[in-house]
């Protein structure tokens, strides 16, 4: 099973650590993109526009100065670094010892920068989100679509992979039509008196409690009815839909969080 996650916006900048070696990160097939992508970033961080174009307002000027020092900024886990209403829900840092073992190989984050993380790669800071267009190398979507796909269908093998990504980051890659993979997407749905829509905090905060059940029992389902099941048996209350061509898609209704 692979549990593909997106990344969070906010991040926890390292104090100390070690600086960017990106021959030590997963994926290592990902590394000629990712060179192009830091290249791409760093180059921006020195033009007046820098903010303007990675969304950023007045106030974050911070930010494009944590960009411009991405080769010599220190570095954490990744499982440190990201933080958010997911990563908190999730808890990385208070798993049992099994349940980060399994994390490690069992969990993947989605990066504007890096493409895909494993929870341990130490990566720096970073903003970057992944709408953003970078001057002479395009949209980050696209940069990544181009790459992403041979190393996640590697990484999810004949297991399961169980998508959690935002729209955003969804776009990076999605299964083709032709895929081998089994894939299914996870939606989280708020009701509230009979009506149902998602709201973003409810939708990080039990897709981290997903993750962690499912890394705390150790359940390692090989189909999107097998997860279905996998989360009925932990109490969550789960709709199976349709399969489509690039995957099942399983909604997860909560009343409160």
């Amino acid at each position: 099973m692979l549990i593909l996650l997106p990344p969070s916006e906010g991040k926890s900048a390292p104090r100390r650590g070690r600086p960017l070696d990106l021959a030590t990160l997963s994926a290592p097939a990902l590394t000629p993109t990712r060179e192009r992508v830091i290249e791409a970033l760093i180059a921006l961080s020195e033009r007046p526009e820098a903010a303007d174009v990675l969304g950023l307002g007045g106030t974050q000027a911070a930010l494009v100065a944590l960009n411009a020092g991405l080769l010599t900024a220190p570095t954490a886990r990744a499982d440190a670094v990201y933080t958010g209403v997911l990563y908190d829900a999730l808890g990385f840092d208070t798993l049992s010892s099994a349940a980060k073992r399994r994390g490690s190989s069992r969990v993947a984050i989605t990066s504007s920068l890096f493409g895909l993380v494993r929870p341990g790669d130490r990566i720096p800071a970073y903003r970057l989100s992944g709408d953003v267009t970078l001057p002479g190398l395009g949209p980050v979507a696209g940069v990544w679509r181009e790459s992403l796909g041979e190393v996640v269908e590697d990484a999810v093998g004949a297991g399961l992979l169980v998508d959690l990504r935002s729209t955003m980051y969804a776009a990076f890659w999605r299964p083709p039509a032709d895929s081998p993979i089994r894939a299914a997407t996870v939606r989280v749905l708020h009701e509230v008196d009979g009506v149902r829509k998602v709201v973003s905090h409810f939708n990080k905060a039990t897709k981290g409690r997903i993750v962690r059940d499912l890394l705390e029992t150790g359940a390692n389902p090989r189909t999107p009815q097998a997860l279905a099941a996998a989360l009925q048996d932990l109490g969550w209350a789960v709709e199976v839909g349709e399969p489509t061509v690039r995957g099942t898609q399983l909604d997860v209704v909560v009343g409160e969080v």
